[in-house]
């Protein structure tokens, strides 16, 4: 009898204490795919699957735009240069993802400035103010106006690399800048080139 009650207590004790484990041990945590650069990635780079790896996360962790698979970002251009581990989104690659947190109704509109050695001053993500300058400064009297104020690039011929998909295979890219503009501002950006010289001026942070 006694033999019987040291064996039940035993196993008591079993159960119990596989109870506690089981509280204790954390349930396992939900994981999706996301894609992740292997190592240190320059802006204007072409992926390829082999630039990229991928990891299981946390959903929390995981960007709005992401991809989970490979083959989805094979040939596209990198806006932004990476860090190695860091996930990948659309927001950094050339094309309307460029465009996310934007207002609604933004586009991107691709200027031609005057001076293409001017561009190797500004950096995707700087505000800038675009400037059409028009007359010759003999016949007809030299005018500026600001066409759109604080606008913030997107892209540039010189940080980007290839003219990717802002441009058809093989186009002229030198020169070339692409900016994030609200509706009244792309109207007034459409066809400036056409009109006069186009610059751009560096400015701070965006008014108000």
């Amino acid at each position: 009898m006694n033999r019987n009650r040291r064996l039940a207590v035993a196993l008591l004790l079993c159960v119990a204490a596989a109870l506690a484990v089981q509280q204790l041990t954390p349930a396992p945590a939900t994981t999706v795919a996301a894609l992740a650069s292997v190592s240190d990635l320059p802006a204007g780079k072409t992926l390829s699957p082999d630039d990229v790896v991928t990891l299981d996360v946390p959903p929390a962790l995981v960007p709005g735009g992401s991809f989970s698979n490979k083959a989805a970002v094979r040939g596209m251009q990198l806006a932004v240069a990476l860090r190695k581990g860091q996930l990948l989104s659309d927001s950094q690659l050339l094309g309307p993802g460029l465009l996310a947190g934007s207002p609604a109704g933004s586009a991107a509109v691709p200027l031609r400035m005057a001076d293409p050695a001017s561009i190797q001053l500004v950096s995707p993500g700087q505000l800038v103010n675009v400037v059409l300058t028009s007359g010759s400064g003999f016949e007809q009297p030299a005018a500026s106006q600001v066409l759109a104020s604080a606008v913030p690039v997107l892209w540039t011929s010189t940080r980007g690399g290839k003219a990717g998909q802002w441009l058809a295979a093989g186009g002229d890219a030198e020169g070339l800048i692409v900016v994030a503009a609200d509706p009244e501002q792309a109207r007034r950006l459409a066809g400036a080139s056409t009109l006069g010289k186009l610059f751009f001026v560096l400015v701070g942070t965006a008014p108000g």
